[in-house]
């Protein structure tokens, strides 16, 4: 599976890997560095790890070890419980990190099992286990291959792999051969480490190789001649197709798939006889599978299109919402070929699914409500400035003349202003101010509260700064005790104003 995080695979998903045979297992890598293992058949958390230096070193590629059966003796395995049995089978799980080591993490024991370090000295772009003598091939942005011993966890050998960095491994069905990929693909003899051939053809890096024996051929045979291999690049919207052939000249693809966008992961379930052809599964950067059936039997020059395409989106049911799509991330055949595993959702809660195909529509679309488990529940617009709810008996203070305060009237939500002054608008003058003033107040019991501006202190202020006669006659002939008694005890430090005035009252007008 393609996968990895920075440089030219910013756009691809994070990594992701089934575990092979039966996909009993989905590994994931989130954004934030943790790893987990999810049971793909009850859907439930399997492990979680997460590396202790998980948001530097991040997990760059996931890759499962080969099955212990396949390695153990017969009497070895006969002494192995059935409850730990089934995940033995593919305990070990392989992750490359950023910073160019590996670690190899149990998933029976829950503990991180050995570190391959003193390798790389840049992020470790794709790793593959050899299915029969248990080493580990490594690539990496520092240009090399590293075949690892992981017994002692030392480096067995090292070569530069390309020019630049290399992006991609495979190892051929008989063990002798790799597949190397940057923008040019090599085939190596693992035993000499040369390139025996070259293919070119895509113009972005190659992110995914994948060996394919033709039908019909023994899986004994020990040489490649004849073998097709499956390559997509980054920014490629096809699959290219591959024959080593030791007479062929020719060095381009023999077939091409069509895609709608560059793809991310490929997984494909061979065919066993000649008569049945190759399903291919590609997941597209865009959300979109595509499923491809087709029989090789050697070029093809016309670009073969998608048998069919899957899709999934939400239904749109309630009235708030519509109809999304939802990004189908990685899928994976099983063995019998008949269903897939479609993996979609995000890697903090994944939703896996065994989907059974028997239709061959050319376009097939799920309907999924997955938007109630995946997306947080959002409350309604907001702006940066928020207008308090006050009630309307509510007094608000703003700052005014030190030692008052100024009553705000509280407008309805109702009423809309624009805020500029209509020519229309005429502003009441202080006569009318003061005659508004004298209105009796309605009696009510007396409580406490806030400090208002409808007594005569703040009047009287403004009269003896600017020495207007018409303000300081209209607050000395005002006849209201309780309003005098107010303007009295608000007055501050007035002493030196009325020893001033004290032989300078204006005639009333």
């Amino acid at each position: 599976m393609a996968a990895a995080a920075g440089g030219v695979y910013e756009a691809l998903p994070p990594p992701s890997a089934f575990s092979p045979g039966r996909r009993d297992l989905l590994a994931l890598s989130g954004l934030d560095g943790r790893i987990t293992v999810w049971d793909s058949r009850g859907g439930g958390l399997r492990r979680e790890y997460v590396p202790s230096a998980h948001l530097s070193a991040t997990c760059t590629c996931l890759a499962w070890a080969p099955s212990r059966g396949g390695q153990e003796s017969h009497q070895k395995k006969k002494r192995k419980s059935e409850a730990v049995g089934k995940d033995e089978q593919y305990d070990l799980l392989t992750i490359g990190t950023a910073t160019g080591t590996i670690l190899l993490y149990s998933i029976v024991k829950g503990e991180l099992q050995s570190k391959l370090v003193g390798g790389h000295d840049n992020r470790v772009n794709c790793i593959r286990w050899h299915q029969d003598n248990g080493c580990l091939y490594s690539c990496s942005e520092d240009k090399h291959i590293i075949e690892w011993n992981t017994q002692t966890c030392k480096v067995k050998c090292k070569w530069k792999g390309d020019n630049s960095s290399v992006s991609c491994l495979c190892i051929s069905p008989d063990g002798k051969m790799l597949l190397s990929a940057g923008r040019m693909i090599k085939l190596w003899d693992l035993e000499t480490k040369s390139v025996t051939r070259q293919f070119t053809g895509h113009s972005s890096t190659v992110t995914s190789l994948s060996f394919i024996r033709p039908p019909g051929e023994s899986h004994s045979s020990s040489d490649t001649t004849g073998l097709y291999f499956l390559s997509g690049a980054v920014h490629d919207r096809l699959i290219s197709v591959w024959q080593v052939r030791s007479d062929q000249k020719e060095k381009s693809a023999v077939l091409s798939f069509t895609l709608s966008d560059s793809p991310v992961a490929v997984d494909l379930a061979p065919s066993y006889n000649k008569d049945e052809p190759l399903n291919l599964a590609v997941t597209c950067r865009d959300g979109q599978l595509h499923l491809f059936k087709h029989v090789l039997n050697g070029s093809y020059k016309k670009p073969v299109a998608p048998t069919s395409t899957v899709q999934i989106a939400t239904s749109g049911n309630d009235e708030s919402s519509t109809p999304k799509p939802v990004p189908i991330l990685s899928a994976g055949f099983y063995p019998d070929g008949a269903s897939i595993l479609l993996y979609y959702g995000s890697t903090m809660l994944p939703i896996i699914e065994n989907v059974v195909l028997q239709t061959e529509e050319p376009h097939i679309c799920l309907i999924r409500e997955v938007h109630k488990s995946l997306q947080l529940k959002k409350d309604a617009a907001v702006t940066k400035v928020k207008t308090p709810i006050v009630k309307k008996d509510t007094n608000v203070l703003v700052p005014g003349i030190p030692g008052h305060s100024a009553a705000v009237s509280i407008k309805s939500q109702s009423q809309k202003t624009d805020g500029k002054r209509k020519p229309d608008d005429k502003e009441a003058s202080i006569e009318e101010r003061l005659r508004a003033m004298e209105i009796e107040l309605p009696k009510v019991p007396i409580t406490p509260e806030l400090p208002r501006t409808d007594n005569f202190s703040m009047l009287l202020l403004q009269g003896l700064e600017s020495n207007d006669p018409h303000i300081l006659n209209k607050v000395f002939q005002t006849k209201n005790i309780p309003q005098i008694k107010k303007t009295v005890t608000r007055i501050p430090r007035l002493t030196s104003k009325t020893c001033s005035l004290s032989g300078n009252l204006f005639p009333a007008s």
